[in-house]
């Protein structure tokens, strides 16, 4: 019997294995033949649906559905020692530097975040829209596929990948290109580096994105998106001021005293609606150094409001803000160019280093702040005042164009 190739297609279809979906586990077998249970992905097999493998870059994507995955990664190799460094989707730092000898095996274990742009069910004739508004560009990141991405990179050696459904708090990002996600090397954020910071029962979602403000958030439906996925006990925090204060952008231009101040009332009121915890982060400051190597304000009133805000509704505040001044006057107008973007010519995003400073920030902020987060942040404390040094092994995704915002 003949049986035509779209025939032959939809019958392979339905042999595949399908993505992981709530209530439901699988492993993938990197390191050899799949054992009982397992799915075997030979080294650089391309992308398969329902399968999974390699993407052109080296990464390995596997089918999930939208939701939160505790990733259990059993590292090591028989044949040599390695050192591993584990990023997610959008270059989210998950582990670092993980070492195994020859012949030893480690586990490490942390919660990645995956989702679409999808509203879910939106009534019909219903205004606004039922995806996230998103350019090309965009929509091509691995944060909004319909897959979990994982790149190792380092030395590194991995046996197997574990992924479960994870249940615990979320943690969503909102704010512009000093929160988000970014692709490609060298600009990062401390949103991307945060989740190495906290444990394996603690999810990080960001949802921050490049030139975006309180307005064009909305205007986006990337609101949207959060509120239909947070749920009782999450956390929303929120940072934003960077492009806000543009007044040469009039549709998103927001002044600081009034409207800046009312859209933060409605972020906070929209988290608090669904039961999600609203916690504000001042923006860091621009590296500008007067003569005498003092960092020179550039976000006139923002920070001020936010944290007049935050007291007024009695909920957490992260001084990012102070903090990253703090940082930027104890290396001094020689070593702080190190920290940013584009070797030090921009002076408003991070590179890795910088990032990771944040993070560092950022965790000891959550430790003091949110007591029940606290017990879940894994780093030590983190003084400004001493900065130190860290090595990150860089993405394969490499690009010179500077992000949105200044």
């Amino acid at each position: 019997m003949v049986r035509s190739p779209l025939l032959l297609a939809a019958i392979g279809a339905c042999m595949m294995p399908p993505p992981v979906h709530a209530q439901s586990a699988r492993v993938w077998r990197l390191d050899g033949p799949a054992r009982g249970g397992e799915t075997a992905i030979a080294p650089g097999a391309p992308y398969a649906p329902g399968i999974g493998g390699y993407e052109s870059d080296g990464a390995l994507s596997l089918p999930v559905t939208e939701g939160n995955w505790r990733i259990t990664l059993n590292l090591g190799s028989d044949a040599r020692e390695s050192q591993t460094t584990v990023k997610a989707e959008n270059r989210r730092l998950m582990v670092l530097n993980a070492a195994t000898a020859r012949g030893q095996s480690v586990t490490r274990r942390f919660i990645v975040h995956v989702h679409n742009a999808s509203l879910g069910a939106v009534p019909e004739n219903a205004p606004g829209g039922d995806h996230v508004r998103l350019r090309p560009d965009q929509a091509a990141q691995r944060n909004w596929d319909d897959r979990l991405t994982l790149e190792f990179l380092g030395t590194p050696a991995v046996r197997s990948v574990t992924v479960e459904p994870a249940q615990g708090p979320t943690i969503f990002l909102v704010g512009d290109s000093m929160v988000a996600d970014h692709p490609r090397e060298p600009t990062a954020s401390w949103g991307q580096i945060l989740p190495l910071m906290v444990d394996d029962t603690v999810a990080v979602a960001n949802y921050a994105e490049s030139g975006a403000t309180l307005k064009s958030f909305l205007a986006d439906l990337r609101l949207d998106k959060v509120l239909s996925l947070i749920k009782p006990g999450d956390y929303l925090f929120i940072q934003f001021g960077h492009n806000d204060q543009k007044a040469q952008w009039p549709q998103t231009y927001v002044e600081a005293h009034t409207t800046y101040r009312a859209y933060l009332h409605a972020y906070i009121a929209e988290a608090r609606r669904r039961g999600a915890n609203p916690v504000l982060v001042t923006s860091p400051e621009r590296r500008n150094f007067d003569a005498g190597g003092r960092i020179i304000p550039s976000l006139g009133d923002y920070p001020a409001v936010m944290r007049e805000v935050a007291g007024n509704e009695r909920i957490p505040l992260i001084d990012l803000n102070r903090a990253s001044i703090l940082l930027y006057e104890a290396l001094g107008p020689d070593r702080a160019p190190g920290m940013f973007n584009d070797d030090g010519r921009d002076k408003t995003h991070y590179n890795g280093w910088g990032a990771w400073m944040g993070a560092r920030i950022m965790a000891d902020g959550i430790r003091a702040a949110i007591p029940a987060l606290a017990p879940h942040v894994t780093s030590t404390p983190f003084d400004p005042a001493r900065p130190e040094n860290v090595a990150i092994a860089p993405s394969a995704l490499v690009t010179s164009q500077r992000p949105l915002g200044n």
